[in-house]
């Protein structure tokens, strides 16, 4: 599972550097596809796939599930992870989300989202605002469950 977050440098040639806790969740290869916050999402073939086969059941006729196709699909890319090489990220990728040397890699469980200091200093600021977390968080049910002893 991706968890926490990383600063971390890009590498000459637009190459992504990923700490090895993460590199190790990785096997073979990932895709690279555009966020829906103007960052980036990596993901791994299983997880890519799950998203795929939800997408693609939409109905085409819907004109915002052609969108999330053409978002989704359109932007993304398959790129092979070699042992302890940095991932390569296409240059329109770069510009969709605004990468220049630094970037944050943001764990989200099953994937990463890569973002630019300037806009996840901008979800920061949303995150640490706990007046306004309790309300906007209040619709979902989120609940533990604990086993009888």
């Amino acid at each position: 599972m991706f968890l926490g977050h990383h600063t971390t440098q890009l590498k000459s040639s637009n190459r992504l550097s990923l700490p090895s806790n993460w590199r190790k969740l990785i096997s073979g290869g990932i895709y690279l596809t555009q966020g829906f916050d103007q960052n980036l999402l990596v993901l791994t073939a299983e997880t890519f796939q799950e998203i795929y086969e939800s997408i693609s059941s939409l109905n085409i006729t819907d004109p915002l599930a052609r969108l999330l196709l053409r978002m989704f699909l359109g932007s993304a890319n398959y790129l092979e992870v070699d042992e302890g090489e940095p991932i390569s990220v296409p240059q329109s990728l770069m510009e969709y989300a605004n990468l220049k040397g630094k970037v944050v890699i943001v764990g989200q469980g099953e994937y990463l989202e890569v973002w630019s200091p300037s806009h996840w200093a901008e979800q920061e600021a949303q995150l640490q605002d706990v007046q306004a977390n309790a309300g906007r968080f209040s619709s979902f049910s989120i609940s533990l469950h604990s086993k009888a002893i």
